[in-house]
């Protein structure tokens, strides 16, 4: 769940930290949604395409689906026979507006790499 102890500005630092990691791997500094293609495209574990612009949306579902997991709004339900996951919701997702949202979002992320980094 989100941290209450983390201040908005140790979590704008997590998130500056993970920008600048991702822009020296990739060459440029990605926004959200290609984080989560990323995410989608890793979850998926079959390598990193030629995708057509349905399963990017797909990939991109897959990606928020997983994050939040984390959190326990989703769980993994199944993987079909072509190795797609497929997610079911247990929790209605608590945001009221956009920015909160996104910022829910990016805490996932950052969860997100945090466990991939300790795996």
């Amino acid at each position: 769940m989100l941290d209450p102890q983390e201040t908005e500005a140790q979590f704008e630092h997590r998130w500056w930290e993970l920008m600048t990691e991702m822009k020296t791997r990739f060459g440029k500094k990605p926004d959200l949604n290609a984080l989560l293609l990323l995410i989608g495209v890793q979850e998926l574990g079959q390598g990193a395409g030629p995708f057509t612009k349905e399963q990017k949306q797909d990939l991109m579902h897959i990606a928020t689906c997983r994050l939040f997991s984390i959190s326990g709004y989703y769980e993994l339900e199944s993987v079909d026979e072509e190795g797609w996951p497929h997610y079911r919701l247990l929790n209605a997702l608590p945001f009221s507006n956009l920015k909160e949202q996104e910022r829910m979002l990016k805490w996932h992320v950052l969860e997100y790499f945090d466990q991939q980094n300790e795996g």
